[in-house]
């Protein structure tokens, strides 16, 4: 199946409205709910039974650091406020949900991201990997899907609708606020909010450029055994423009970036619900 990029860009950009905007669209069926405790984001998603947007909420937050969840009670709290905020939007219960997992975490920390989800109230349906989840949303069985976090770089191989293989490297978005703080002589803080600014690519990418380079020499390895034709980057760490020029150059494939890819996943997890 190949990937229809137009409409899950439709998809995403619609999803990314009602997140910002803080609507809710009308729905049919059961209502089914996604959770992604990101390492730099939370974020809720809601898809009725047709996977059609409904209602999301985003909010950053530190309570997770390369799919370890390291603040337990801080990640109970986001949850919950953000469960609630929604529920009133909705006018009803979110009582289920699924949720995702960095590509080859332990078996603990799984658990430990499933009782914070059930913390907050919700009874968890289902635990995907987040590039499959990613996947779901651009309607690919075959290639390779790259989600680039806050803390690591997941990479899945697809191949007719199945993973054949699955990585998980450290260096994301967090290395890239750091190369930039030291560069600019800044706060971490500082830096991330420069990173986050899309008025300032252009003083931000030229520093950071060699932590996507090492991303994408990353990648390339996990790949010289698997022949695949397209890329697909996911994840809020790769929104910047060139990003993708980056990773094509250097890996040699052509690689495809989706509209507001730091919601590529967490709609892929409520699919999945």
């Amino acid at each position: 199946m190949a990937c229809d990029l137009e409409k899950a860009n439709d998809t995403l950009r619609h999803f990314e409205r009602l997140v910002n905007e803080g609507r809710v669209e009308s729905w049919s069926g059961k209502l089914k709910v996604g959770v992604d405790l990101g390492t730099a984001n939370i974020v809720i998603a809601v898809v009725d039974s047709e996977n059609r947007p409904v209602a999301g909420i985003s909010t950053a937050s530190k309570v997770v650091r390369d799919g370890i969840v390291v603040d337990y009670i801080g990640a109970v709290r986001a949850l919950t406020r953000m469960k609630a905020e929604l529920e009133a939007k909705l006018g009803c219960t979110l009582d289920r949900a699924a949720t995702a997992i960095p590509p080859g975490i332990m078996d603990g920390n799984v658990r430990c991201i499933c009782n914070v989800v059930e913390g907050a109230g919700f009874e968890v349906s289902n635990v995907v990997d987040e590039p499959t989840a990613a996947a779901s949303v651009l309607g690919i069985d075959a290639g390779a899907v790259v989600d680039v976090g806050g803390g690591t770089t997941g990479i899945s191989i697809m191949e007719d609708g199945k993973v054949l293989y699955t990585a998980d490297e450290p260096t994301g978005g967090t290395h890239m606020t750091l190369v930039l703080g030291g560069f600019y002589r800044c706060t971490t803080e500082e830096a991330e909010v420069m990173k986050k600014d899309p008025a300032q690519e252009h003083a931000v990418f030229p520093v950071i450029r060699p932590v996507v380079e090492k991303m994408a020499s990353i990648v390339k390895a996990n790949l010289r055994n698997y022949s695949v034709d397209a890329i697909y980057v996911v994840g809020g760490a790769c929104c910047f423009s060139q990003f993708e020029q980056v990773f094509e150059k250097n890996i040699g494939i052509s690689t495809i970036k989706p509209a507001a890819p730091l919601l590529v996943t967490p709609l892929g997890i409520a699919m999945n619900a």
